[in-house]
């Protein structure tokens, strides 16, 4: 057992996805599968639960909530409210931390529905599914430093986290982080067009395409300087990098990226109102 994790710590997770398997999956390597509760509608995703991690998972809302010290929600945003209202009389309002990972479900709405000030957000992305996401949070003013502590246990194995300051600040996190993974995908399958359009075979492509992804961030998160001067050091003037810049730069893309970004914390704030 880990000693920095409470062999007492009970952890509910309301929705047994992608995400909640994550954490779940990261957690069962210190804690046992007692530990934890999950309430999950779906039969196949009850099975694979109950296969892969042997933690108790139910159907509906269940008298098992009220031992939790930490409910992750982590149902569909546009399910939360139905969710939430049976589970709520199960739980220790003035004892359980709610961590929501819900998209676009915003802290007053979480305090409505759960009754509970001792609220975090966080906004994790994909990557987390391999130990290498990276969440922003926020907390209420409720939630103690002790609690902001259980959640970087709880949220450890899905990768990287970083405290904001303010709630808004999570819709740029979610534009940029939590959408993020889809913008690289999208470079890739672009990078890999343009290898087969150059001649080179779609294995060969993305072989090439991956590892530079994987290299050339590697190197930017290792270096001191800014992602500017590595392309500048790449970039030799009436080089090959430099004509394909010059055609980047033409075509708007750095523009049309910072554009992408301000759609998508626009959608997450519309997204905030209808909660």
């Amino acid at each position: 057992m880990n000693q920095d994790t409470p062999p007492s710590l009970h952890i509910a997770f309301i929705g047994g996805g992608n995400m909640a398997r994550a954490i779940l999956g990261g957690l069962r390597a210190t804690m046992p599968a007692s530990a934890f509760t999950v309430i999950e509608p779906v039969a196949a995703l009850r099975e694979a639960l109950v296969r892969d991690f042997g933690v108790g998972v139910h159907e509906a809302a269940h008298a098992e909530l009220s031992r939790a010290d930490v409910v992750v929600w982590a149902v569909k945003p546009q399910s939360f409210v139905e969710a939430a209202a049976p589970c709520r009389p199960h739980l220790d309002v003035g004892a359980a931390l709610h961590l929501s990972i819900m998209a676009g479900i915003r802290s007053e709405a979480l305090v409505r529905e759960v009754g509970s000030e001792m609220i975090v957000r966080a906004m994790p992305n994909t990557p987390a599914l391999i130990g290498q996401g990276i969440a922003g949070l926020v907390a209420r003013p409720a939630v103690s430093a002790a609690q902001r502590a259980m959640v970087e246990r709880v949220l450890a194995p899905t990768g990287q986290l970083l405290w904001l300051q303010r709630e808004e600040q999570l819709d740029a996190v979610t534009a940029l982080s939590g959408s993020g993974p889809a913008y690289v995908f999208y470079v890739l399958e672009a990078l890999i067009a343009g290898g087969e359009s150059c001649g080179l075979s779609a294995a060969d492509a993305k072989e090439l395409a991956l590892a530079t992804l994987a290299g050339a961030t590697a190197l930017a998160a290792q270096s001191p300087e800014t992602p500017a001067v590595l392309r500048e050091r790449v970039t030799s003037k009436g080089g090959t990098t430099h004509a394909a810049l010059t055609s980047l730069e033409g075509d708007g893309v750095k523009a049309a990226i910072v554009k992408a970004l301000r759609a998508a914390q626009q959608r997450a704030r519309e997204l905030g109102d209808q909660y």
